[in-house]
């Protein structure tokens, strides 16, 4: 019972990390170095054939600490991704660094690390980014802004505010520009700034904000939303007796971008609400839904003008089952709610059903 206590206490950051565990393959005169890797044989099932078929990867990370004296600690984390449904004829493998990033803390100080990592948004919104497969996206998008994994961050965190408030964390974030005019050459973001604060009340049960301030590219304002993308998010979860509920919200302004020509909705209201169980043979139920709704829109399709509209907006049913820490296997149903209308058709935004189907080999 205590090993799939802590698998549900794990979730998070397997989803995370990519892995229950990590081996560890060196540990001598106060360095170490761990090994994760995650094994993922996943099928899509749908009726949107840009969906369905093979979704296999692998993920491998390595994570590193030092010990310089008894209060400073540096450390690194590096995770690649390698696509499994590509063909070796094809020459396209799709790999891809989810994270790079190296830092030092000193004691009750905290710490301070640089390179790809979460978005400070991320410390919320990956309360409810637990579901077998998919969720956590309603507002929470790759390389848009710090929403989510992206590049260019760096970010001191303090746990415990300085040693004297248990359970009371905070976070503050830069970001430095990623546009067209600098090595990346990628339209992602300008410069910004954020911060999070979480509270563990005790009995498992936590609280949580995060604010985000960026500027946008000088192509990016084209559209002339405006020069800045902001975005503030708040999330309450409850983590004990093999219980796991989190719920979020958040409003973006300027940020999320949506339909197959990228897009960026003026303004989102997102909410994300999860339930699961964890029982004592292993199986955990999931339960959740996610909405966006995207405000003054301004899409034209012929002489119609869609302006407030769902962008996301489904419930989703899943389960996870543990045979060990090591050997997971998984399924999940995201039941659609998006209606068929001529905004989601001409934006190209799927309002089909998917099943994931998969076996997961972690370390």
């Amino acid at each position: 019972m205590k090993n799939y206590k802590l698998l549900a206490g794990l979730l998070p950051v397997m989803m995370a990390a990519g892995a229950a565990n990590a081996a560890e393959i060196y540990n001598k005169d106060g360095t170490k170095l761990d090994i994760s890797g995650q094994i993922e044989g996943n099928h899509y099932i749908s009726s949107d054939k840009a969906e369905d078929g093979d979704n296999s990867f692998v993920r491998f990370g390595l994570r590193g600490e030092t010990q310089v004296n008894d209060q400073i600690t540096g450390f690194g984390f590096y995770q690649a991704e390698l696509n499994a449904a590509s063909s070796e004829a094809s020459g396209d493998n799709d790999s891809k660094t989810r994270y790079a990033y190296a830092g030092i803390k000193v004691g009750d100080a905290g710490s301070f690390d640089y390179g790809r990592n979460n978005g400070i948004l991320y410390d919320v919104g990956g309360w409810t980014d637990v579901l077998p497969e998919f969720g956590g996206d309603s507002y929470q998008q790759t390389d848009v802004f710090m929403t989510q994994r992206a590049g260019n961050l760096a970010t001191y965190r303090n746990k415990d505010f300085f040693g004297m408030v248990d359970g009371l964390d905070f976070a503050v974030q830069y970001q430095g520009r990623n546009d067209e005019n600098d090595r990346n050459k990628s339209e992602r973001n300008g410069d910004g700034w954020g911060m999070s604060t979480t509270y563990d009340l005790g009995m498992g049960l936590s609280l949580g904000a995060a604010y985000a301030s960026s500027d946008r590219t000088s192509r990016q304002s084209e559209d002339m939303l405006g020069d800045r993308a902001n975005a503030v998010s708040t999330g309450i979860k409850y983590d004990a007796n093999d219980i796991y509920l989190a719920a979020i919200y958040a409003q973006t302004y300027n940020m999320n971008i949506y339909g197959a020509d990228d897009l960026v909705a003026n303004k989102t209201q997102n909410v994300e609400l999860v339930a699961q169980y964890q029982f004592d043979f292993g199986l955990q139920p999931s339960l959740a839904w996610v909405y966006s709704k995207g405000k003054d829109l301004g899409y034209d399709v012929g002489s119609k003008t869609y302006n407030n509209q769902n962008l996301a907006n489904y419930i989703d049913i899943g389960a996870n089952y543990y045979f060990n820490q090591n050997i997971v296997a998984k399924v999940d149903y995201k039941i659609n709610l998006l209606d068929d209308n001529g905004f989601t058709k001409d934006a190209e935004i799927s309002t089909d059903n998917i099943v994931s189907v998969a076996i997961v080999y972690q370390f």
